[in-house]
């Protein structure tokens, strides 16, 4: 049952028809795992946080450095030379202290993956490193975790939600990728970009919890901030994905989520 601070604090989430009560209720007894604490993290936790996720996790092993703050609004000058995992938690125990929120101060890599994504429900990349978005994506098929990709740079961005043995992956998408990509030099990007795209990311999290059907499963999102618009492209499983293979090799389909 919700309590009076809770039908209070979310009564505009509750007067929706299609969440109600019951649908408050999943989302404070749901757990989302956010990878990466910077533009795209900022975006995401705070959205997540109002809307009342019960469980957050936080991986990063960051910093916060100056040149973050001008897209990185969950924390601040104060919070400069400190972990990025602490101060984000610090910041959504002061917007919401009723949300538990679990820090995971690492660097995601292929041994230490498994143990933390099987905790949460949904999983979240809000990385910055190619690198780090394709060990996920991995990591995310393997353990049949629903993975929300999204990416920023410049004025664009773009989401795709990956449902293991259902949808296509990232690497559908990039059967090419190799670290010669993390060489590039680094790009700029604007605060209204990822706040855009960490938005629509946040979003997918709560369709997925609530079990609604339109999702960005098998579609790959851009958007174009010079232009204002918006493509969704239909995408398709690559039948010689080793990430997807690995998976179908299995023959065991996602439980509990109907899709």
């Amino acid at each position: 049952m919700l309590n009076k601070n809770n039908l209070e604090k979310y009564n505009r989430n509750i007067i929706i028809k299609s969440i109600g009560v019951d649908g408050q209720l999943k989302l404070l007894n749901s757990k989302v795992l956010i990878c990466g604490a910077g533009g795209l993290g900022s975006a995401v936790i705070s959205s997540l946080s109002s809307v009342g996720i019960g469980t957050l996790g936080i991986i990063d092993n960051d910093n916060v450095e100056v040149s973050n703050l001008n897209r990185q609004f969950i924390h601040g000058f104060h919070k400069i030379g400190e972990n990025k995992v602490n101060s984000a938690k610090e910041w959504i125990q002061q917007y919401n202290p009723e949300i538990n929120v679990n820090t995971h101060l690492i660097r995601l890599n292929s041994n230490n993956c498994d143990a933390i994504l099987k905790e949460y429900d949904v999983i979240i990349d809000c990385f910055d490193s190619f690198e780090s978005k394709f060990i996920l994506n991995k990591a995310c098929i393997k353990n049949r975790k629903i993975l929300i990709h999204g990416g920023v740079t410049e004025f664009s961005g773009q989401v795709m939600t990956i449902i293991p043995g259902k949808t296509a992956c990232l690497s559908c998408l990039f059967p090419e990728y190799n670290k010669s990509l993390e060489n590039q030099e680094t790009k700029g990007v604007l605060s209204p970009i990822v706040n855009t795209i960490g938005s629509i990311q946040a979003m997918e999290a709560v369709k997925i919890l609530l079990n609604f059907k339109k999702l960005l499963a098998n579609k790959f999102l851009s958007y174009d901030g010079i232009e204002q618009s918006f493509r969704k492209i239909e995408i398709k499983q690559n039948k010689n994905c080793p990430e997807c293979e690995q998976y179908q090799s299995t023959k065991h389909c996602l439980e509990g989520r109907g899709f």
